[in-house]
């Protein structure tokens, strides 16, 4: 597992927030879980907002508090590849051979639904989306369970993901019980989502696992999804910051744009950082809540190369310009 830079300090005294490093913290998550509340949990990829699976109070909560869409599936997340025939059926041999080379890590396989997971869950469809995280404690919370846990990201529906606790706490303070601070996400964008109930399988969201580590691990090509939604993150507008995104092909275009901005005295910035793509991503989120923080009319971001993690970066800068 990656080592993530250290827990955040000084956040808000509504925030219920422990240390992951902490012995006692395990016990606050599994007790606030059991009893139906929501915890935050620390993810290599962004933090989410977790709930029983088998809590239909819960679970509702996280649509109220997230002011998400009923008929937009939430994650499953399980902690052993094991678990993965409690939530799932028709497993093919490929969603197996991607699940035994990437977990835990950054991908989600949507599978047809088992009995087990509730359409309030999937949004309605026949369909679940499951992965296994790439962090610790949140595995050893999945175990202590004894069953699996939802958890989208830990903001406000459609706002830019949080990827410290931090993050949280400025998004949900006094709407979640419990907050786990393992610090910054180290990968920080979403898992990729593969669709698994199709054959060929097609992906739906590019993300900390790019496409072609797929195709080579499945000896062949992969196509993208119709675009229709079937999945967390599939929105056309999402992941946005108050200030206005503009996309910009390169370093040359993007200084002209910044340099028309200026005489009008609109506050801008350039974001770049297409040469460490890893840096890219792990930043992008907090690179868009500090653009807010400055109270930045319009930031300038030179999208990557459409390959690798530049893809991911590519969506999620997409998405974050895309009007609402």
């Amino acid at each position: 597992m990656r080592h993530s830079p250290a827990p955040s300090e000084h956040l808000e005294p509504l925030c219920n927030v422990a240390l992951a490093s902490d012995p006692a913290t395990m016990d606050k998550a599994v007790r606030t879980l059991s009893r139906g509340g929501l915890v935050a949990i620390p993810t290599e990829t962004v933090y989410g907002l977790a709930a029983a699976l088998n809590s239909k109070v819960a679970v509702a909560k996280i649509f109220s508090v997230k002011d998400r869409p009923q008929d937009h599936p939430l994650i499953v997340h399980i902690a052993q590849i094991e678990q993965l025939h409690k939530v799932a059926e028709e497993i093919s041999a490929d969603a197996l051979k991607i699940a035994h080379a990437c977990w835990p890590g950054p991908i989600t396989l949507l599978l047809r639904r088992s009995e087990s997971v509730p359409t309030s869950v999937t949004g309605g469809r026949e369909t679940v989306a499951v992965r296994i995280p790439d962090n610790t404690f949140t595995r050893q919370l999945i175990n202590n369970m004894g069953s699996p846990i939802v958890a989208p990201s830990a903001n406000r529906f459609g706002k830019v993901s949080p990827t410290t606790a931090q993050h949280v706490c400025d998004d949900l303070q006094g709407d979640v019980d419990l907050i786990v601070d393992d610090g910054a996400c180290s990968i920080g964008v979403e898992s990729t989502i593969m669709d698994f109930s199709v054959s060929p399988p097609q992906l739906l969201r590019p993300g900390g696992i790019p496409v072609e580590d797929i195709e080579h691990i499945l000896g062949y090509e992969i196509q993208s999804s119709d675009g229709i939604s079937r999945a967390s993150g599939m929105l056309q507008s999402h992941y946005r910051p108050s200030c206005q995104v503009i996309l910009s092909q390169n370093e040359l275009e993007a200084t002209q744009l910044f340099e028309r901005l200026t005489p009008q005295q609109l506050p801008a910035r350039i974001l770049n950082r297409c040469n460490n793509l890893p840096l890219y991503a792990s930043s992008l989120y907090n690179d868009l809540r500090q653009a807010d923080a400055d109270q930045l009319r319009t930031l300038i971001a030179i999208l990557p190369k459409n390959s690798g993690l530049g893809a991911a970066i590519i969506d999620r800068l997409t998405k974050a310009a895309a009007p609402i």
